[in-house]
């Protein structure tokens, strides 16, 4: 029984990133993953590692917490663009498609909160962020667009940073977590992990 990691001291078997492996590879864009045996395959290999391992985190933490994926949000509401899930980092968005994970996202950024300061200071730095869009007039002629006064986007930017600054703190928590509970076997390191030999990341 090969064993690439522990969650919690229980074992996180290589069959299992086997089977993941199989399935990506079976999906829409096998055609675009590197290939098996070579240093990108090897770095997906540890990328699904670390999906794998920070599943099992989030499920032993649900457990702890004691609760269930049952009416958790959707995942378009918390990661709604291309951009958010770069923010968030790939393994943390991908953890986010099952909704015991959301569910566990939303306990654990509970107590996040913005203040007024905060709200204020981003409409200064961003006055045309939430502008009305421009108005197109005839031969292709834009109107300019105006800054809107605070009070009437205030809620807007609240909800903005509010979510960034959610999804900033489970990714820190989902990270301290995993470094606490984790314990990855040689080969499947972190891809990013400078000692591992497919790590290209250098300077």
């Amino acid at each position: 029984m090969r064993i690439c990691a522990t969650v919690a001291g229980k074992p996180v078997l290589v069959r299992e990133i086997d089977e993941r492996e199989a399935m990506v590879r079976a999906g829409n864009l096998a055609s675009a993953l590197p290939r098996e045996g070579t240093s990108e395959g090897r770095q997906l290999r540890r990328w699904l590692t670390q999906l794998v391992v920070a599943e099992r985190v989030v499920a032993v933490e649900a457990a702890a917490l004691g609760i269930g994926p049952v009416g958790a949000v959707g995942e378009d509401e918390l990661l709604p663009d291309t951009a958010v899930r770069l923010e968030i980092g790939s393994v943390a968005a991908a953890v986010l498609a099952t909704p015991l994970a959301r569910a566990v996202f939303t306990e654990v950024t509970r107590a996040v909160v913005i203040s007024d300061d905060d709200i204020a200071a981003y409409h200064t730095r961003n006055p045309l962020r939430f502008a009305v869009k421009r108005e197109v007039r005839q031969q292709g002629w834009q109107t300019n667009p105006v800054a809107p006064e605070f009070g009437d986007v205030r809620d807007e930017i609240a909800g903005h940073l509010l979510a960034a600054a959610r999804r900033r703190a489970f990714r820190l928590w989902l990270d301290a977590r995993c470094a606490e509970l984790v314990e990855l076997a040689p080969g499947y390191e972190h891809p990013g992990d400078p000692r591992q030999p497919d790590n290209t990341h250098r300077h």
